[in-house]
């Protein structure tokens, strides 16, 4: 017998499988996109007017969890080919050569199914074809299509990540209603000025992979007015709860104040020092303030909702 003739037959791609770590196959899922997903998702769930049983509602967002890890472990896998080229994604297990691709899209496909089917039969057919249509429209209509095709990508996609209090409230109630379609568009107006944030400091990266954001396409002053104009409209949206009293004092007060400060944020990117093509002299240190600022002005924000919907129902 032969050397070759007397070596196991491995599938390609297979022994990087076995060399994968459970952090690795965890990482794939996006843990700290997951993490502000999942929260706003039992928002979504606490606020409304009845309540799943407490093993139904961990399973709900177990099932929230588990798709939103899935979309991002689709996307990771379709993106493998511009998050090596980009510096802050090129150490994600496939561009790291720990993972083969063909092994990541099957756990995300099969994931994404797990999900929606168990959703469904521990809930409703309305929550589970939200979060079915959640994940294709991250996975499918803003990786595979948006996300290099235009520099709106972000403001169109941001419905994908929107979507969780809807599933939310959708699981506990099996209908739906004004307060979760408000706390979506909440999210997707959260979105531009969040991800744009990012962008004005990550400009090289996008434009190193190809990507049209808006900073790359449009420029960084375009980009620092459209972060201040979104901040605005956010404000005003996020109010409405306020305005059809669909909550109290405490919301009404919080939702100033946090939205305030977001404003406050957005209105130092757009007077960063700047040399005359708009490129920041401060190492975008405001965009960078700003980024951080929108993950606490969401779950504040949030947080002040479910304490006044629990408080005064």
């Amino acid at each position: 017998m032969s050397a070759s003739q007397s070596l196991p037959h491995v599938e390609p791609g297979f022994d990087r499988l076995q060399g994968a770590t459970l952090k690795d196959w965890l990482a794939l899922l996006k843990p700290r996109v997951i993490s502000l997903v999942v929260f706003t998702g039992v928002a979504g769930m606490a606020v409304a007017p009845t309540w799943p049983s407490v093993p139904l509602g961990l399973i709900d967002m177990l099932c929230i969890c588990v798709g939103a890890g899935a979309a991002g472990a689709i996307n990771m896998w379709y993106d493998r080919d511009i998050d090596a080229i980009m510096k802050r994604t090129s150490v994600r297990p496939i561009p790291d050569s720990r993972m083969d691709a063909d092994g990541a899209l099957i756990y995300g496909v099969v994931l994404s199914l797990a999900s929606v089917a168990l959703l469904w039969l521990a809930s409703n057919a309305l929550a589970a074809g939200i979060l079915a249509f959640s994940i294709f429209f991250y996975a499918v209509i803003y990786t595979m299509w948006l996300k290099r095709s235009t520099p709106q990508n972000i403001v169109i996609g941001g419905a994908a990540g929107a979507f969780p209090p809807m599933i939310g409230w959708a699981a506990a109630t099996g209908s739906m209603s004004v307060l979760p379609v408000v706390m979506f568009a909440i999210v997707f107006l959260w979105t531009p000025p969040h991800f744009w944030s990012l962008s004005l400091y990550a400009c090289k990266d996008y434009t190193k992979a190809g990507i049209p954001m808006l900073p790359v396409v449009k420029g960084a002053r375009h980009t620092r007015w459209n972060v201040f104009i979104y901040t605005l409209i956010l404000l005003a949206v996020s109010l409405v709860p306020s305005f059809l009293h669909l909550c109290g004092l405490i919301y009404t007060v919080s939702a100033t104040v946090l939205g305030l400060g977001f404003v406050g944020f957005a209105l130092r990117v757009l007077l960063d020092k700047q040399d005359e093509t708009g490129v920041s002299l401060t190492a975008d240190k405001p965009a960078r303030y700003a980024f951080r600022y929108s993950l606490a002005y969401l779950f504040f924000l949030f947080s002040a909702l479910l304490i006044d919907r629990v408080l005064f129902p």
